[in-house]
Formats: C-alpha cells, structure tokens, sequence
C-alpha cells in the first residue's frame, strides 16, 4: 500500500504507517500536476488544510481508496465526489479542541491585559505602564455562542478563573447545560449581558454575520469580543467601526473572512485589535494527537476494513453496507430535516424502525439520524463514530423501537424529537426501495424528496395563499423545482412544502412571513445529506 503524504505531518503518524508494512510517501507544497501525477497510484492519501482535494484530483487517482485529513475541517476535501468514487473519507475531530480553547483563552486574557500592545510598546524602548491599565476577568461574565467540545471546555478555563459563565446554544438541553454550570439565556441577552463574547459555532447561513451593528447595539460599551472559530461569523467592517468608537473595546481573532488576511484590512490597523494567522489548532501535541490518529485509523481501515473517523461511510462489514446504504441516505436526511425544524434545546430522540428495516442491524442507521441531526447545529464535524458520543455529552437521551407492521409502506423511518417542552416527528421510506421520501412531517401526511432546499409554510387553510407565495418567489426569479400542499382538515392548519434550486434569501423570506394567513415559514438546506 502506498500511502501519500501531500501536506506537513508530525514524524510519530509517519512512524504507524511505516510500522504497518505501508510505503509512505511524503512531498508537500505539490503543485498541482505533480499532485495529479503523484496521486495515480496511491491507495491512500494523507492531507491537513493546505492540500485541495478536488474532484479532479479524486478523479485523477485511480487506487485510491482512503483520505485522510489530520484535523477536523474538510472544507479542502470534495467529499461528494470521494462517495461518489467509493472513496472514504476520514478525519479526526475532537484532536483540536483542548488546544483550540486555549488559543482562544490566551486571546481573551491578551484582551483583557492588552498583552500584545504592551509587548510591542516595551520591545520599543518605552515604558508606558499607565497607557496599558487592564481589566480583571475574576467576576466577569463570558457569553459563549455554541457549547460544542471547544465552547464546552472553554467553559471550564473560564470558570476555573473565577468567570461566570452564560451560554446560548438552541441545542444543548438544560439539563446538560446545569451539569456545566452554564446559564441558557436567548441570543440577545447574552449580547447585552456578556462582558466577553466568543463564538464557538460552525459558518452557515444562519450564522453569517451573526454578530454584526445591530447586534454590537445591544452589547455593553467595553464589551470584548473573541472569534477562534470561523471567518465571517463576526462582520469585519461592523466590528472595525464599534472598535474605532470604543463601543466594542478589543476584538481578538483567529480567523478571518478571507485567508491569509490581506495587509490592508482595516481591523489590522487598529491598537485594539489583535489576531493570529489561524493557528489555533497549533500545537506540538495537537499536531502529534492528529497524525497519530489518522495513521492509525488508515492502518485499521486497510487491516481491519473499520472506517473509524470515516464522514461519509458508517463503520459497517463491506457485505452489508449495500443493503444498509439505501437507508443510511434516508436516515441521515430525516435527521437533517428535523433539526432544521425543531425549536428549543433537543432533549431525547426515539428513532421507530417498520416493516422490513427492522429485521436490520439498525444500530448504524441510528448513528446516521444522529448524524444528520447532529451536523447542522454543532461547529465541529458529526460523523458515524462520534455522532453517539456527541449526543452523550450534550444529555441527548437516544432510543430505538422497532415494529413489524409499517402499514401502507414496506419500510418507515420515524424520527420522534422532544425538544423545547414540545414533540415533533418527521417520518420517511425508500421509494422503490432506493429513493428516500418524507411521508410525515408531526401531523401532516406529505410525499417530499428530501433534497437540496425546502421551504415549509404553515398557514390557515385559506383561498389564495398558495397563489401569494408563488407571486412572492416569482417575482424574485425563485424557481421552484416542486411543490407539495397537506393539511389536517378543511379550513384548519395546512402546510406548504416548496423544493427550491436556491437558498431564499432574507429579505424574501420575511415578505412571506408577513403575508396574510401565514402561521410559521422555515427553511431547511438538504444538499449537505449523504
């Protein structure tokens, strides 16, 4: 087996392989065509962020049956096209977090000291001890946005230096929050609460900009802000503004909307801001914990055929992965859809297995509703091995049932969720036995593809609503790929279902929640489901 190392990684991930019996190969900074050239006969393929594994490379590589990222982002790695090629894709989260949220630590404390500033003012020749006069963090208040792993531990940094901790995380169920001794509070309390901010989610649409001026006008005047997460999450040129104007008293990031960060970005040239060129993850035992752990997850896959840390395949014997595939698909996206409509911190899940799905090992088809649940609401990546572990540590109480009878259906897949004091349910099948549908959505009886973006309307059973919905998405240049209409009876509640090409932007989002008869609007992003 040769085994292609394509970026830098620690010596001890170099020494498993070799131990294995693997011929390892390691040319880093390839350009593009020795890449092509150099990954045709590679059976395996070992990269951090800088290597982009395109679907030409994918394409390119006609033995490769593994791809390995030392780290958890996959944002470099086509991972549609590596399923698409039968190619599995691994990572290895969670080997990042302690080091992460102490980065991010270091930077709250070099906020707070203005340690940076002082630094450079001393090494200067100066010796301005009045100019560089701090704030304790003893007592102060830390408003973390997402508890995952590093807002998580984080959490405990923070307490262990006397701060009080808040947190908004729609997701994290109270009881688990009590446990950490974190305060869930609603977002814009946090902003006007928090004396430090720092933000711990994954980019989406929904958290793009998510702290920008408006919400900067809630915050404290001297609030301080941290993003060790991802670029864009934070507005540049609104935050550039608030700390111009004192509002905001420093920021700190790690991470920037474009990278590397351009020398004439204007938050550069502020005193109170100060960065790092995304090294949060950075450390001599981060570093060794990942390529140790991708090395020897690459030896298991090749000796064992375990995939542990695989993104795109469950850990499943090569025999039965073709009769579970069909329902892994279905699973994952019923879990996806549903976390994209609950409200309120998820509590327990029970997963119904009928008909013949449930003569079924279904421990893995569990693992994929997790997964896609799971995948839209945390920072770090959700895979088949720590989707369950995930779960655990947020308090998320998991259960299967398993019935015989699935009535007018051959299979069904029920995923029942309680979360925010309130039960929803989201149900589906395979079409033909291969094709997943939505049937059920809590008590409406539907037949949706579950792919790309919906739009789900609930509305009064009215004349008209349907023609005004259409107008709106119309009169956008909105095309709508299919459409579906269910309702609990005549005159009652009904529901609107459009599968969209596009997202829907904001602004056309809430003309339509403002339209007579509308009762609730959300959207759901499918194209990220197995």
């Amino acid at each position: 087996m040769k085994i292609l190392v394509s970026d830098s990684l620690s010596k001890q991930g170099v020494e498993v392989l070799e131990k294995a019996g693997f011929t390892v190969v390691v040319k880093t900074k390839l350009p593009k065509e020795e890449l092509l050239k150099e990954i045709k006969d590679a059976d395996g393929l070992i990269v951090r962020s800088g290597t982009k594994v395109t679907a030409e490379v994918i394409a390119a590589a006609s033995q490769l049956k593994v791809v390995g990222r030392a780290g958890s982002g996959l944002d470099n790695v086509d991972t549609p096209a590596a399923t698409r090629r039968g190619i599995v894709v691994m990572n290895t989260p969670g080997g990042n977090t302690v080091t992460t949220a102490e980065h991010t630590m270091a930077m709250i404390f070099s906020m707070s000291r203005r340690i940076p500033q002082a630094t450079a003012s001393t090494k200067g020749g100066k010796w301005e001890k009045e100019k560089f006069m701090g704030v304790e963090l003893y007592n102060k208040v830390l408003g973390i946005v997402g508890v995952g792993q590093i807002g998580g531990y984080l959490t405990k940094l923070a307490q262990g230096v006397g701060m009080q901790v808040m947190a908004y995380d729609p997701y994290l169920a109270p009881e688990r929050a009590e446990k950490m001794g974190v305060t869930i509070v609603e977002l814009d309390e946090l902003f006007r609460r928090a004396d430090v901010i720092s933000v711990h989610t994954p980019l989406t649409p929904e958290t793009k900009a998510l702290i920008n001026a408006q919400a900067i006008a809630k915050m404290k005047t001297g609030v301080m802000i941290a993003n060790c997460a991802r670029g864009g999450i934070v507005h540049e040129g609104d935050l550039c503004e608030a700390l111009k104007s004192k509002k905001v008293a420093a920021a700190a990031f790690d991470v920037f909307e474009d990278e590397p960060v351009k020398p004439d970005n204007p938050l550069l040239a502020l005193d109170n801001f100060i960065c790092s060129p995304h090294i949060g993850a950075s450390t001599t035992e981060a570093q060794e914990n990942v390529a140790i752990g991708i090395a020897e997850q690459i030896v298991e896959y090749f000796t064992k055929g375990i995939a542990r840390g695989a993104v795109n395949i469950p850990s499943v014997s090569p025999e039965l992965l073709p009769k579970l595939q069909p329902y892994l698909s279905l699973g994952e996206r019923v879990g996806l859809l549903q976390a994209q409509l609950l409200e309120g911190g998820l509590e327990r899940l029970t997963v119904e297995y009928s008909g013949e799905v449930a003569g079924l090992n279904v421990a893995p088809l569990t693992i994929a509703v997790l997964k896609g649940l799971l995948t839209p609401i945390l920072e770090d990546p959700v895979n088949y091995v720590n989707a369950p572990v995930v779960a655990k540590e947020r308090g998320i109480e998991v259960k299967e049932v398993k019935i015989s009878d699935a009535g007018d259906f051959a299979s069904v897949i029920r995923v029942r969720v309680e979360a925010g004091k309130k039960s929803h349910q989201v149900a589906g099948t395979l079409y033909h036995r291969k094709d997943p549908r939505i049937i059920e959505i809590d008590q409406f009886k539907v037949e949706v593809v579950p792919d790309n973006h919906l739009l789900l309307i609930q509305n009064e059973d009215r004349p008209g609503v349907i023609g005004t919905v259409g107008h709106i998405l119309g009169d956008h240049n909105i095309n709508i790929a299919r459409m579906q209409c269910s309702r609990e009876e005549r005159g009652g509640k009904a529901l609107q279902i459009f599968g969209l090409d596009a997202p829907l932007p904001k602004s056309v989002l809430d003309q339509i929640t403002n339209s007579k008869h509308i009762l609730s609007v959300k959207v759901a992003d499918l194209s990220k489901g197995l």
